[in-house]
């Protein structure tokens, strides 16, 4: 049974003063992840230099908080739908706005990383109840418009995160990026405690703690293997034992969920092919965005020699076109459903990242990436409302579940771009530059000492010993090194985008006549199907 306030127990439009201030508060507090995202991102770099840290550090920094918001991003929504949406949304946004104020007061890299933890605790709450809000609030025939605006004013405020990101990092250094959201989170919070009503399910049964404990537990021992997999090599024992656990636990996951009678995800909701499939396409399409924006940036300001500002708005189109166009697609496919769109936006994708592989080590920015990313951000932006529509395609009652479910899987594919893209980065780095430095002038005293510090990538030093010809040398083999590194991570990212344009193709169907109420007909029946519609896009 959910209890509703009455100016939204029939659903909203944005029409009236109700509807605008929902909007406005999820808006403000999920907008914060999209503007973390790409403000973090470009920051990376100079916190690498700061703390001298290798390319493992700054998976670190990234991964720890995709690890503790992936594994209780499910728990997290359960807990809005028994506790109340609302007071979990503003728990949630102080928490966040706590891991943030701490990161930049954060001296050393491993204090920033169990911060960014936290940090991801609180997202863990913010995010479905944000979704879920909109999805309980606004009427089933607007939410199409509604997911397309939000996500376009989202990108407005993402598309600001690259550039601030940046003007900040070069300007005040990266802990300014970390205040950065505060103030923004503590405006959601007061719009969120005056002006959204709370909705919540009543029932009194537990939380599933033991499911989320295993998935934490899981998610950490596969990042650990796969990102410190290249540095200690991959038949190292520890890193073995690493991957061995995470598949024991995720094992031990499943079984566990098989027989708990209040699960993380409700057996309705996977037993969705719609949802399943859906799901499917998000872990994969946002596996490739994270990854390609991530590594471009190292690219952009290792490799390319771009201030971090200016690194920001190189990454800027991608996020403009997002904001652009993302309202008039999620329109589109409330009128000729989900599958077009799911199709041909992850082919763009893939389209962007096999460009991007081909960037040249002195690059021309409008000749070599300007191309890939326009194709990204046109993928993008045909993809996210309907694909985040289908995904959370069930009764109204199991929305937090859905969304949590959807969040937790494109924050996993976030997870896994780090660490699998940076696996491959920094495994054919280094092998790369071994064959450079063998076939070089070099000595093997300076062959060892380069090989030593591969795992900073193209953010490492030459030794200041070394002369004029040698430097020259050297820094050709890095940068020889790093471009074909970069060329095999987004070569992958490109097969990946293309594998979840043939997930659509094969497993969403047809709409018969299109429109939101046809976009379900396939899907394993529930009784008095609805077709919930929230996009977290920052994922």
């Amino acid at each position: 049974m959910m209890r509703y306030h009455p100016a939204v127990a029939q659903g909203v439009g944005l029409g009236i003063r109700e509807g605008r201030f929902i909007l406005l508060a999820t808006l403000l507090a999920s907008g914060v992840a999209f503007l973390m995202g790409t403000a973090v991102v470009v920051a990376l770099p100079s916190i690498q230099s700061y703390f001298e840290s290798g390319v493992a550090g700054i998976q670190w920094v990234i991964s720890s908080q995709l690890l503790t918001l992936t594994a209780f991003l499910l728990v997290g929504g359960a807990i809005g739908d028994r506790y109340g949406r609302k007071r979990s949304l503003v728990v949630g946004i102080l928490a966040f706005a706590g891991g943030s104020a701490l990161s930049a007061l954060a001296p050393t890299i491993s204090l920033l990383i169990a911060f960014q933890a936290v940090q991801g605790v609180g997202a863990a709450l913010m995010i479905p109840q944000s979704l879920a809000i909109i999805n309980a609030s606004f009427l089933e025939e607007k939410r199409g418009q509604v997911i397309g605006l939000w996500a376009s004013l989202s990108g407005g405020i993402a598309a600001l995160g690259p550039w601030i990101g940046g003007w900040l990092t070069d300007t005040w250094g990266w802990r300014a990026v970390f205040i950065l959201p505060v103030p923004i989170l503590l405006a959601a919070a007061l719009v969120t405690i005056r002006h959204v009503p709370e909705t919540r399910r009543f029932s009194n049964y537990a939380l599933d703690w033991r499911g989320t404990i295993l998935v934490l537990l899981g998610l950490l021992s596969l990042s650990y293997g796969l990102v410190m997999g290249p540095e200690r090599q991959w038949t190292d024992p520890s890193i073995i034992a690493a991957l061995l656990a995470a598949a024991a636990f995720l094992a031990a996951y499943a079984a566990v969920e098989r027989r708990e009678p209040n699960p993380l995800v409700p057996g309705e909701v996977v037993r969705n092919t719609l949802v399943v499939s859906a799901n499917v396409v998000t872990l994969l399409v946002y596996l490739v965005l994270n990854g390609v924006i991530v590594y471009l940036t190292l690219n952009l300001q290792q490799l390319q020699n771009l201030t971090a500002s200016r690194a920001g708005l190189a990454l800027l189109p991608p996020v403009i076109i997002i904001t652009i166009f993302a309202g008039p697609a999620g329109a589109l496919a409330d009128r000729i459903g989900p599958r077009i769109q799911m199709i041909w936006g992850p082919g763009m994708v893939g389209l962007g990242a096999i460009l991007l592989a081909f960037t040249p080590s002195q690059a021309i920015y409008a000749r070599d990436v300007l191309p890939g990313l326009l194709a990204l951000g046109v993928g993008m932006a045909l993809t996210i409302a309907p694909l985040t529509k289908s995904a959370l395609a069930v009764r109204e009652e199991l929305s937090g579940a859905a969304s949590g479910l959807n969040n937790a899987i494109s924050r996993l594919a976030a997870l896994l771009a780090v660490a699998i893209l940076g696996a491959v980065l920094v495994t054919s780095f280094g092998a790369y530059l071994e064959s450079n430095l063998t076939e070089s002038s070099l000595s093997l005293e300076q062959q060892e000492l380069l090989l030593a510090r591969s795992d900073r990538l193209a953010d490492m030093e030459v030794p200041e010993d070394f002369d004029d010809a040698a430097r020259a040398i050297a820094s050709s083999a890095i940068d020889g090194a790093f471009v074909g590194a970069f060329r095999n991570a987004m070569i992958l990212s490109g097969v990946l985008a293309l594998l979840s344009a043939l997930v659509s193709f094969i497993y969403i169907k047809p709409s018969k006549g299109g429109g939101a109420n046809e976009t379900c007909t396939h899907c394993h029946p529930v009784p008095s199907m609805r077709i919930p519609a929230n996009h977290e896009d920052g994922k």
